[in-house]
């Protein structure tokens, strides 16, 4: 194991979103400092870290330099290009590692990781064809959903087919992408868990949240969950093996669906995660500082709940609303900095404490 990282010491971020800025300002608190690396030219965490760089994936020349400025590398988002991280991970530590983003990153690869390691899925199949589509269709039946198996996310790269009869334009919706259909769960509630590994390999998870989606994307985790005390350490417990599996350090969110016969993992997501937002109002150790501990090589926080919690996004004309929630007792603002607001774009999150 390496020495933990000293005050001062450089975080470099891949990835200047709203997770990439709150993690900038966690880094802060503690002592460090956050270097993010970013295609845009005024990225959310610009704002907020002491260092920015502005350049493409592809620009090696920008990534060295990038490197030599930092003690150790993460990331705000999976989809970063293979090739850039090949470059990184020559210079200096990536945490977490690439078998993470291998993984995450297509989710063939995932759904199999995940019943390699003894977890509940919804039934899938890869397609490629229309002829894949419907031997599929035949086995898993409908309603389903059929998916990119690469990029995509809060609801885009997604279509629905209710009948078999769906099946040619949700097929033409994957744009000869290679895609996964995925069967419908059954399932009394969403949950996720937050959960984080450190470089020696402890593992502390945050108490599961309970999620609510509208067309695709997060609208609101509530906590407590209304779940059972066994489905509370069930859960807690699958994420946990998820990390080991991987060799993971940092946090990671585990998407779960609660069904009569146990957890069904939906999707897990190698980074900080918008349903673990909560745990800044509800928790001494909220999940952007637990994840700077990890990799910066400190011993993890404590991420007992202190208070019950629901976080709300606010999305496109939730804006609207910020002058009436800002004189909410017990809410606490987060916005990210987004100048331009459009419908289905995540611009900030309340959480309300709740009595």
């Amino acid at each position: 194991m390496t020495d933990p990282l000293g005050p001062g010491a450089v975080i470099g971020i891949l990835g200047g979103g709203q997770l990439g800025r709150m993690l900038a300002v966690a880094a802060g608190r503690l002592g460090l400092r956050a270097h993010v690396y970013d295609p845009a030219p005024a990225p959310p965490a610009g704002d907020l870290c002491h260092a920015l760089t502005t350049a493409a994936w592809e620009d090696h020349d920008a990534l060295r330099r990038f490197a030599g400025a930092v003690d150790v590398i993460t990331y705000e988002f999976e989809n970063i290009p293979a090739a850039t991280l090949d470059l990184l991970e020559s210079l200096r530590p990536v945490r977490p590692g690439r078998r993470a983003l291998e993984v995450s990153q297509d989710r063939l690869t995932e759904k199999r990781f995940l019943q390699d390691l003894g977890l509940a899925t919804a039934p899938f199949a890869p397609i490629d064809s229309m002829d894949d589509l419907e031997a599929a269709l035949a086995r898993i039946g409908t309603p389903a959903i059929l998916k990119t198996r690469r990029l995509g996310y809060d609801g885009k790269g997604q279509a629905r087919i209710s009948a078999a009869a769906d099946a040619p334009v949700a097929l033409q919706a994957m744009a000869g992408a290679p895609a996964i259909l995925e069967g419908f769960v059954r399932f009394e509630r969403e949950i996720s868990v937050i959960a984080a590994r450190g470089l020696a390999g402890a593992v502390q998870a945050y108490d599961p949240g309970e999620n609510l989606h509208e067309g695709g994307i997060l609208r609101r985790t509530t906590l407590p969950a209304a779940i059972s005390p066994a489905t509370r350490t069930e859960a807690a417990l699958l994420a946990g093996r998820i990390l080991t599996a991987l060799d993971y350090v940092g946090v990671m969110g585990v998407e779960l669906f609660v069904t009569p016969a146990g957890p069904v993992v939906n999707e897990i997501a190698p980074r900080v995660h918008n349903s673990g937002h909560w745990t800044q109002q509800g928790c001494t150790v909220d999940q952007f500082e637990q994840h700077i501990r990890a990799v910066a090589g400190w011993p993890l926080g404590d991420p007992r709940r202190h208070a019950d919690v629901e976080m709300e996004n606010l999305i496109g004309d939730d804006m609207d609303r910020v002058a009436q929630i800002i004189t909410e007792p017990g809410a606490a603002l987060h916005l990210y900095g987004k100048t331009e607001t459009r419908p289905g774009r995540k611009m900030g999150h309340v959480n309300r404490i709740r009595t």
